[in-house]
């Protein structure tokens, strides 16, 4: 089971102004194919279909609570994509005339669908529009096949977020890519250390890869310096803190990355409170006034 806590894994700041650009080059980090809903569906099903778990239970906990962090990163990366599509919070708009094209901007940005489908938000595609595709999924039922394959998916995966992150200049997107870039380095990290218990190859000396140190991301700095880079969570019961035979034991973060040994620490982070999107009343998106509001209140407290 999973459990759904109302939080954000990061606190996002608010876009300086609709950018819903910007938003179609963050969803290549959400429908493509080095994406979060790759990630999280690889290491799903991977989970789902994990062989002999009771007598390989570290490495089936390390793939299982990565899973659940995943789930988070595609909320994360959804909420992103719909605060640059839809912007700062839009002055009331009752009285715009649907007659005079009040969104005639929108047949001209780089996702038409993301304003004519979703209102001005996420969709499960990637940065040009195609739809997100399950075979992307990888699941063999083969432990090193599927973690090998796990350890290229999360390098495939920085090389995307750090193109991406080049590309945007709003503090949104640019967070949501500092956040995931430190978060990624410690899904590689680990899988590269599931490999080096099963097989002694040192994977880990293969990382960063791409070569590229995470100081030179300013939108990653508060993650290091709390130490995001050296924790793995249990997302959950206790059950999960026995990957810390694979996440632990002394072994250390990553050359470049702020010193300190690695911990599983049991639940999930604080995370931060989820940015409330405003409706436009002129693009049919909910847009109550607070007498509306009061009126449904009312409504459902007799319903009590």
């Amino acid at each position: 089971m999973f459990m759904r806590i109302d939080r954000l894994q990061a606190e996002l700041p608010k876009p300086k102004k609709a950018d819903p650009n910007a938003a179609s080059a963050l969803q290549e980090l959400l429908g493509g194919k080095f994406g979060e809903m790759s990630t999280l569906n690889n290491y799903m099903f991977q989970s789902f279909n994990f062989r002999n778990k009771s007598k390989a239970k570290p490495f089936y906990s390390l793939v299982a609570s990565i899973t659940a962090e995943e789930l988070g990163h595609v909320e994360l990366v959804s909420n992103g994509i719909a605060m640059l599509a839809n912007g700062p919070t839009p002055e009331k708009d009752h009285d715009r005339d649907v007659s005079k094209a009040p969104f005639e901007e929108m047949k001209d940005i780089r996702s038409a669908a993301s304003f004519l489908h979703a209102g001005g938000g996420a969709m499960p595609v990637d940065s040009n529009g195609l739809p997100w595709n399950g075979t992307f999924v990888f699941t063999t039922g083969n432990l090193i096949l599927d973690l090998l394959h796990n350890f290229f998916l999360e390098c495939g995966a920085r090389m995307h977020k750090l193109r991406v992150y080049e590309t945007l200049s709003d503090p949104t997107g640019r967070e949501v890519c500092g956040y995931l870039l430190v978060r990624g380095s410690v899904h590689a990290h680990s899988y590269a250390l599931a490999l080096k218990n099963l097989t002694g190859v040192e994977m880990e000396k293969m990382l960063p890869t791409p070569n590229i140190d995470l100081s030179k991301i300013p939108e990653s700095q508060k993650y290091l310096d709390e130490g995001s880079h050296r924790r793995l969570y249990t997302w959950g019961e206790e059950t999960y803190r026995d990957m810390a035979s694979i996440w632990g034991q002394g072994e250390q973060a990553l050359p470049g990355d702020p010193p300190g040994e690695l911990e599983v620490v049991h639940g999930a982070p604080d995370g931060a409170r989820i940015d409330e999107l405003q409706g436009a009343s002129a693009a049919f998106t909910s847009d109550y006034d607070p007498a509306e509001i009061f009126e449904m209140a009312a409504k459902l407290q007799k319903k009590m």
